[in-house]
């Protein structure tokens, strides 16, 4: 081995190294994964660190004169010899929990152990022995005869692990399948590169890269089914929050449906109509788990207008100015915005009701506001956040990045501002 051979074999082992490293702090410090995967990764960089300064101690020493330096040099080579067949066990461990949920594997997981302790003896003996290779009195490294045989774990496990990677690609997502590939061909081209450029080794740092390789695949994927989760509770909790929602305003229309009736068949018949595309459109908004139009909600809310107009008369007037209505919010937003306002602020003591809903542009969004001229903040009790308001506050962050304040009326009563970014 030349010098310049030497030192390029003691930069790509030391690289290796710190990449490993790095890895483990990852793993450490980095996003929570599944606890097993983590100890997975966690020996598997560890094998590579021992793997990699083993050989590098083999650099070092090999060729210096002393029986110290060859007690070290056959240690040094047995950790280079045992450790690939360590790493091969655990990426195996790691193939089978995937493939093998069920642990119905199990006769093939203790042959696996048992080859593994088999080829951990023969380590053993060829260091009292010589079977694999000696370290001769110059303290040099030499190859015997059945040098061969050192590899045949590691072949087979790996041909093991190939042949159910194949066999049980089905079970497999698409990136699992070509990350397990690339993890056993890459080391296979490096071996095969190794034989040509003799004296590089490029076999353990190809084991690293193909390592990180995987990891870095599997802390994605899995950020990604956290985030999933993460949305799909949004969801779920946004429609608990619809739900919670459901007006309350239901049972009074339905007994002045009740009342008119007698009074006025053909404005029962009118409200009746109205109610009902008023609970079609609820109905409608419960199920949707994602935003809508703003049309849709205004839609939604006119409807619901149409009904307390008929039962409050003169007593409510609501003046619509929206020019701006491209745009999307979640479900259910402008109605309770609007009915928190009647229910609050309608009072036969206090005169009409007079409700204002306007829409126009932001620097970077839309905005609701709905103003009324009620008894505001002041009222008792109005400085408290009435829970529907709470609500939609809630639903407007998760499921858009909007806001929703509550301030004092310019000329008295309360003003509702919302404030959706654009979509992007």
């Amino acid at each position: 081995m030349t010098d310049f051979t030497k030192l390029l074999d003691l930069i790509i082992e030391s690289s290796g190294i710190v990449l490993c490293a790095m890895a483990i702090f990852l793993i450490l410090a980095g996003p929570q994964i599944d606890q097993k995967i983590r100890r997975y990764f966690l020996c598997y960089f560890g094998g590579c660190i021992g793997l990699s300064l083993a050989n590098i101690t083999g650099l070092l020493l090999r060729g210096l004169p002393g029986y110290t330096w060859r007690t070290v040099l056959y240690i040094s080579n047995f950790t280079e010899f045992l450790i690939p067949a360590f790493l091969a066990y655990i990426i195996t461990c790691y193939l089978l929990s995937i493939l093998d949920s069920a642990n119905e594997m199990q006769r093939m997981r203790r042959g696996i152990l048992l080859l593994l302790f088999l080829h951990t003896i023969l380590l053993v003996i060829s260091q009292f022995t010589g079977l694999y290779y000696i370290i001769g009195p110059d303290n040099l490294y030499h190859r015997q005869p059945l040098f061969p045989l050192s590899f045949i774990y590691t072949i087979l496990i790996l041909l093991n692990d190939l042949v159910m990677l194949l066999k049980h690609r089905e079970t497999l997502s698409r990136k699992e399948f070509t990350l397990f590939l690339i993890y056993f061909t890459v080391p296979a081209i490096a071996g095969f590169l190794q034989v040509i450029q003799y004296g590089i080794n490029f076999t353990i740092f190809s084991t690293i890269i193909a390592g990180l390789s995987m990891y870095v695949f599997i802390v994605r994927d899995q950020t990604e089914q956290y985030e999933q989760k993460q949305r799909e509770n949004a969801r779920q909790r946004a429609s608990i929050l619809v739900l919670q929602m459901r007006p309350h305003f239901i049972y009074n229309t339905m007994m002045s449906i009740y009342y008119l009736c007698a009074q006025d068949a053909e404005k029962a018949q009118q409200v009746t109509l109205d109610f009902t595309e008023y609970l079609r459109r609820v109905f409608t908004a419960i199920t949707r788990e994602d935003t809508i139009p703003f049309t849709e909600d205004l839609e939604h809310t006119r409807a619901y207008l149409a009904v307390e107009k008929a039962r409050f008369e003169d007593q409510l007037y609501v003046e619509f100015d929206t020019p701006c209505t491209v745009f999307r919010i979640p479900p259910l937003t402008l109605q309770p915005i609007v009915e928190n306002s009647i229910k609050h602020g309608l009072s036969p003591e206090l005169g009409p009701l007079h409700i204002s809903v306007r829409t126009g542009e932001t620097g970077n969004g839309c905005e609701i506001i709905v103003e009324d001229n009620g008894p505001g903040l002041t009222a008792p009790g109005g400085d408290e956040p009435h829970i529907a308001l709470s609500n939609i506050r809630e639903r407007l962050q998760m499921m858009c990045g909007g806001t929703l304040s509550v301030e004092q009326g310019e000329t008295g009563g309360t003003k509702v501002t919302v404030r959706v970014p654009w979509t992007k």
